[in-house]
């Protein structure tokens, strides 16, 4: 395979180089942990789960009681000047201060503490759940983003080679025959041919710029700028891949896949439902408790009598005891419909399981099929290569003809770009399958 150019020709007149900014090299594991760290999904998720890690205590269960404190403070002033039957005549200030502290505590409802904690501890492990299926899909698309750029890349390097030999072909004519007066036929095939590369190779330096510019946006790492700088994409294409086997694959998935995990969730959520709308069969027992200290002040504004000041002190408690009889078979059909919908669950867990497992067959048989593709198509990489190397090497010695040659260089240019067409389709499948069977996330989170 031939070394990669780095430097990018564009055409401006007839000859204008410009050079690629290129910054740090950059890894695909780099890019996914940037990613990881930057994400505003993620990020969203990593707030749900702290929401959830709050919620999930036993005061948001109802174990603890309510304690609560109230204070009343009123002045009242009453004229009895004109009342002959009080004993109290002239104009009385009464005042009054009673702060009252009440306790209200669940003794037993049904075991609805115990399951509404069962509950809250299942909803945290949901939202884990949850934020690992947007990790999945960050990593997966980041990988997918770094190698298409990484390909894209390859695909512009092959263009840019092929740019470089046209011109070189070109200025090699234009020289040979400097002192002829009218372009020949020759002369015009290799102008449009290089004309041609050049068109290529500038659409595919777009090409590379925007699938970099998605993999910025991926990580979340950069402004857009017009123009941006590209890295070093330090990572091979070519490298050694795991073996696929059927089975252990197979097993993986049903064992590791989220978004089976999450659908066990939902059942087990929807169990817990069923339990709860039970708790409603059973009598509750509650206590009440509160203390009232009361002062009170009476003062006759006329000085017909002393000041009188009295306090009181009230304590009470209540246990209250309550049994719904019938309420028209509600609670009886809440558990009916919690327990029809554990079932749905239960169905939506085996649709999905089947689902994904279709799923991971197909893409297990695309990989097999994207891997013989990149096989040949190397195999045929190889056969063009020398090929156009005999080819050129003929029109140098005046043997072969230029319209022959340029067909042989477009011969190995399609199996060149062909090449790394299937290699990404290779890649892809196979992200595709590591993602599935619950792989992905783990070479990555866990290393």
């Amino acid at each position: 395979m031939r070394n990669s150019i780095l430097f990018i020709f564009m055409l401006n007149g007839l000859f204008c180089f410009t050079q690629l900014p290129f910054s740090d090299s950059l890894s695909a594991k780099e890019a996914v942990l940037v990613a990881l760290e930057n994400n505003f999904d993620i990020q969203v998720s990593n707030a749900q789960i702290d929401i959830s890690n709050k919620n999930n205590s036993w005061s948001e269960a109802g174990l603890f009681p309510t304690v609560s404190l109230n204070v009343g403070y009123n002045n009242t002033i009453q004229d009895n000047s004109n009342n002959p039957f009080t004993f109290t005549p002239g104009v009385i200030l009464s005042r009054n201060l009673a702060p009252n502290l009440s306790l209200n505590l669940n003794l037993f409802s049904g075991f609805a503490v115990k399951i509404s904690k069962q509950r809250l501890e299942k909803l945290e492990e949901q939202s884990k759940g949850n934020a690992m299926l947007v990790i999945e899909s960050t990593i997966l698309d980041v990988l997918k983003a770094y190698y298409s750029a990484r390909v894209q890349y390859e695909r512009l390097s092959i263009l840019n080679e092929l740019k470089t030999d046209a011109l070189n072909r070109y200025q090699y004519y234009i020289s040979k025959n400097k002192y002829a007066n009218s372009s020949s036929l020759e002369e015009l095939q290799f102008k449009n041919q290089y004309f041609a590369d050049s068109t290529n190779a500038l659409v595919q330096e777009y090409s590379f710029k925007n699938a970099i510019r998605n993999l910025f946006l991926l990580m979340n790492n950069s402004e857009i700028e017009e123009n941006i700088e590209i890295p070093l994409l330090s990572d091979r294409l070519e490298f050694d891949f795991p073996i696929i086997d059927f089975n252990e694959t197979m097993n993986s998935l049903k064992s590791n896949n989220q978004q089976l995990k999450n659908q066990v969730l939902g059942i087990e959520l929807q169990q817990i439902n069923t339990s709860f709308q039970k708790s409603f069969l059973y009598p509750t027992l509650s206590l009440q408790g509160g203390f009232t200290p009361s002062k009170s002040w009476f003062e006759d504004l006329n000085g017909t009598f002393d000041p009188v000041q009295t306090e009181v002190l009230n304590y009470n408690g209540t246990l209250n005891l309550r049994y719904t009889i019938f309420n028209n078979w509600k609670n009886k059909r809440a558990v009916d419909v919690s327990k029809i919908q554990e079932s749905i669950a239960q169905m939506n867990y085996n649709k999905m399981e089947k689902t994904v497992s279709s799923s991971m067959a197909s893409l297990i048989d695309s990989y097999k099929g994207n891997a013989k593709l990149v096989e040949l198509s190397s195999a045929n990489i190889e056969y063009a290569t020398q090929t156009f190397d005999l080819a050129k090497k003929r029109y140098e010695l005046g043997t072969l003809n230029s319209i022959d040659l340029i067909v042989f260089e477009s011969t190995y240019q399609n199996q060149m770009l062909q090449y790394y067409e299937f290699l990404f389709n290779k890649i892809s499948t196979f992200l595709d399958i590591y993602k599935l069977s619950g792989k992905l996330t783990l070479d990555y989170i866990n290393d």
